[in-house]
């Protein structure tokens, strides 16, 4: 959402200057069939460049430009950083569960940092949040260097975090200078892809006579695009359902808006329009209203299922939350990681 916001107040097509990103993302589960307990996904500009699980046990570059940039000593340094942060998150997962009270089912621990730039402006900005099976349990606050507990269960953590000054003095440091140091490297090595710009296919859903029409693009790159409706031109608001820009699995995404007809008179259909915009691609995608162009449930149930199913798995099992971690290490070996170092870890949770 914040992204939409941002290309709304500048202008998607005055967007000459990009803000990147640099994410990682750790999922560790339990009592999930067939799936692995511990997954780490690296994230530049939306694009997964980097990934470890605990059944190949080994880092990969997902992107042939980050293949040819670093060589085996980088791989083998971040395929450790991953197998010691795995062992981490396991014992997160029982110290979560011995925090909430539980013993079986299915559980998940995640978590989600990294830092953005702009690259006209220079601006940094960096994040760290943590979550327990969907919800949030620890924020970072980079202005106050303390820590945001949404729940009962976190104060413990956050009690102690914040009294550690030195580690949250490092943690600026890291998302403000050390992050986007690296970020600033990778988007160097990827320039080619990540500067790239893809036009999606756009098309006008609708499940039943009566349901919203929906505007679905998909197959755009980047992620920076806008989609609203008009109507006779002017910017419609009201009745109009936005979605958010949700990943593929092909690296590249897709968002819909769904226009509220109940009280649109037929003949009045043609008023409407739905406007696709991508940041860096001067001419709009629109789509008018017309009953002809729509395809129906029946036509697209079956293309439109792998969509959602490709987005929903990218987005439980890399984005879907964010991850909390009760066990927590002092400084970062790992160069992008701020969580990973050879040094013992020291248990938060103070023991009876």
């Amino acid at each position: 959402m914040k992204t939409f916001i941002f290309l709304v107040l500048l202008g998607i097509h005055d967007a000459a200057a990009v803000t990147h990103s640099l994410k990682y993302f750790y999922t560790a589960s339990s009592g999930v069939p067939n799936f692995p307990e511990f997954v780490t996904v690296g994230m530049v500009d939306g694009q997964p460049f980097s990934y470890y699980d605990s059944v190949i046990k080994k880092e990969i570059p997902k992107q042939d430009w980050m293949a040819k940039s670093e060589g085996p000593e980088y791989w083998e340094r971040e395929t450790q950083s991953s197998i010691g942060s795995e062992l981490t998150f396991k014992e997160n997962i029982k110290t979560a569960k011995n925090r909430f009270n539980q013993t079986g089912g299915v559980h998940i621990v995640q978590m989600m940092y990294g830092c953005e730039w702009d690259d006209e402006t220079g601006e940094v900005n960096g994040y760290e949040q943590y979550g327990y099976d969907g919800e949030d349990f620890l924020i970072f606050d980079l202005k106050t260097q303390t820590w945001i507990a949404p729940t009962p269960q976190s104060l413990i953590s956050k009690n102690n975090w914040d009294n550690d000054k030195a580690q949250n003095t490092y943690l600026k440091n890291y998302y403000t200078q050390l992050c986007p140091e690296w970020l600033k490297k990778y988007v160097n090595y990827g320039r080619s892809s990540l500067m790239r710009t893809e036009l999606p296919s756009v098309s006008l859903l609708q499940k039943s006579p009566s349901s919203p029409v929906s505007c679905h693009a998909t197959g755009f790159y980047p992620d920076r695009a806008l989609m609203l409706w008009r109507k006779d031109g002017e910017d419609l608001h009201e009745d109009v359902d936005q979605g958010e820009i949700l990943p593929n699995n092909d690296g590249k995404f897709q968002m819909s808006a769904n226009l509220d007809l109940s009280s649109v008179k037929p003949e009045d259909w043609g008023r409407y329009e739905c406007v696709f915009q991508l940041s860096g691609v001067k001419e709009d995608i629109v789509k008018r209203l017309e009953k002809a162009v729509i395809r129906t449930n029946s036509e697209t149930s079956t293309p439109l299922i792998p969509i959602i199913i490709a987005a929903v798995v990218i987005l439980v099992a890399i984005i879907g939350g964010v991850g909390f971690f009760i066990y927590r290490k002092k400084s970062a070996k790992r160069p992008p990681s701020p969580v990973n170092n050879p040094e013992v870890m020291e248990e938060l949770n103070p023991k009876a």
